[in-house]
């Protein structure tokens, strides 16, 4: 399944593709099931372009009709016997949404008596193989294709074959429609089909055929890829006179028919999407008689189709006479009215247009004009940040397009003149940075290589009052390096003010190791609880608790500690 969903959404047209979303959440809503069936499938399988959409629904189509419209497809004509609707979707999509059915031949040619049915059924009443496909389009089935005829290997043989033996004798049109498939594809009938066919024109089984079936296949040959090489089948095979007794492919002007044939390719390259049928048809009975032209007209079921045929040259004089107004003036000017027009009303005119001013402007629009895109964007935009994020932008292209096609922006100085007004405000200068410490400063000072700067730090968030436990936080600023673990008392007392500094420089390391633990035994519950401020210095926080468990055993200390300043006074005396 998943090899035909891919299939199915490569091979359509954007416009296809939106159209068959659109009328299957359509069908969705309404609860019926949809199928994509008929020529689209075959195309889809053969990689042969697909000209129009088959869609079938299990239910009625006819009460999808307003839901359709809302949706912006154009409804062309509604068929009440075989409740099927003629669609025109948007980008010139054509397609049909029909019953499933089945359908009893009472006499041949005549119309069947028509039943609902299944998708199995639809599929059996048709007229080939390679026609009788489906392709499911419902959430629960999404891309299964039904082939209960085998029509796949018919196209891989490349071959038409009729489903059962009184195909053509129930519906003789199917005797022109396997001439036209033949002619198309370049397919011959299977061996049993052909032997049915010469039988069916034998005994003159088209005598039985329906108008409406006419019409039907007079519209199928004006949207032929090559309209002329199917009417030369169909009058090699007699059935050009069935579809109309005076028409000829004499009649046809070939030459105009050809070059609208290529003109609409080119156009179609550009993105344009033609609606070519009318003007197939218009050139395809160029050389008949009115009568004849309007007897063709009220066979063909849509009426749609046909007033788009009957204005063709209407429609065309007045795209000539806005070409040489005032408004057409200016380069720009035609450019706009030329893009307000209709696709078919611009090849038509290209085809037939007399005044030469009006078809050099057709050239150009065409070709030259569009050139002139190419010097866009200026290289100016991006210097001055007009880019295609601006809301703008699309609008500023369009008028500098308009202004070149005029001639008007040619030096630096027009261009930049023209931008100016578009040009947005600079943008807004970058956030000074935050003073203060950042967090990498923070970590560098923090760092063993600078313990003069860490130790600052502590001992200004460390100062607590008197009586406090606020010896640990000093000890943590001790100027002695990280590498040496064994003094880190002395640096506690070269720290606190209580004595001199040149006095603690004399004191030998040993005196400054005793007398320390001294002053911590003052209070030795305090320190170990509250030692948070020290966690900078990592070096200095693990001696602390050591010192605080010997300080207790070395507590007649505080004697000598006395008697040491007396004795050094003494010294200094004899001295």
């Amino acid at each position: 399944m998943a090899d035909y969903i891919y299939s199915m959404e490569t091979r359509l047209t954007p416009d296809q593709q939106r159209g068959v979303n659109l009328v299957q959440e359509i069908a969705r809503h309404a609860g019926l099931n949809l199928y994509l069936t008929g020529g689209t499938i075959r195309d889809l399988i053969t990689g042969l372009p697909i000209r129009d959409i088959d869609l079938s629904v299990q239910g009625n189509p006819l009460k999808l009709q307003k839901e359709l419209e809302k949706a912006g497809i154009s409804v062309q004509g509604v068929d009440e016997d075989l409740r099927s609707l003629h669609l025109l979707m948007p980008g010139n999509v054509r397609a049909e949404l029909n019953l499933t059915r089945s359908e009893t031949y009472d006499k041949p040619g005549k119309p069947p008596t028509i039943t609902p049915a299944t998708i199995n059924e639809d599929l059996r009443r048709r007229d080939f193989t390679v026609n009788a496909m489906a392709l499911s389009l419902n959430p629960g089935s999404r891309g299964l294709l039904l082939d209960p005829f085998n029509g796949i290997a018919d196209i891989e043989a490349k071959v038409l074959r009729v489903l059962h033996n009184y195909a053509f004798l129930e519906d003789p049109i199917r005797l022109i429609r396997a001439t036209r498939l033949s002619a198309r594809f370049h397919w011959p009938l299977e061996e049993r089909t052909q032997a049915r066919y010469d039988s069916a024109k034998e005994n003159n089984y088209i005598e039985y055929v329906g108008k409406r079936s006419i019409g039907a296949e007079l519209e199928q040959l004006a949207h032929e890829d090559d309209p002329i090489a199917i009417m030369r089948a169909l009058e090699k095979d007699g059935w050009l006179k069935i579809l109309h007794p005076h028409w000829s492919v004499a009649k046809a002007e070939a030459s105009d028919l050809g070059h609208a044939i290529k003109l609409r390719q080119a156009m179609a390259d550009l993105g344009y999407s033609v609606e070519s049928g009318p003007m197939a048809m218009y050139f395809l009975t160029r050389k008949m008689s009115d009568k004849d032209i309007a007897e063709i007209q009220r066979m063909i079921p849509r009426r749609d189709f046909v007033e788009k045929w009957k204005h063709l040259e209407h429609d065309a004089q007045d795209l000539a006479k806005k070409l040489t107004s005032k408004a057409a003036a200016t380069t720009s000017g035609s450019w706009k009215i030329l893009t307000d027009a209709k696709p078919e009303n611009i090849l038509f005119l290209s085809l037939t247009a007399r005044q030469s001013a009006v078809d050099q402007k057709l050239k150009n629009f065409l070709g030259k004009w569009r050139q002139v895109r190419e010097r866009l964007p200026f290289p100016e935009m991006a210097e001055m940040r007009i880019t295609a994020q601006l809301p703008e932008y699309p609008k500023i292209l369009d008028e500098a397009f308009l202004l070149l096609l005029d001639g008007k922006l040619k030096s630096h100085n027009e261009i930049v003149n023209f931008l100016k007004p578009y040009e947005p405000p600079p943008p807004p200068p970058p956030p000074a940075p935050k003073r203060g410490r950042g967090k990498a400063a923070a970590a560098a000072e923090s760092a063993p290589g600078a313990p003069a700067v860490a130790a600052a730090v502590p001992a200004k968030r460390g100062r607590k009052p008197k009586g406090s436990a606020a010896a640990p936080p000093v000890a943590v600023a001790a100027p002695v390096p990280p590498a040496a673990p064994s003094k880190p008392t002395a640096s506690a007392k070269a720290v606190t003010p209580s004595k001199p500094a040149p006095q603690a420089a004399k004191s030998s390391p040993v005196k400054a190791a005793k007398s320390v633990p001294a002053k911590a035994a003052k209070k030795p519950a305090a320190p170990a609880k509250k030692a948070a401020p020290a966690k900078k210095n990592a070096s200095a926080k693990k001696p602390a608790p050591k010192k605080t468990k010997a300080a207790p055993k070395k507590a007649p200390a505080k004697k000598s500690v006395a008697k040491k300043p007396a004795a050094k006074k003494a010294a200094k005396k004899k001295r």
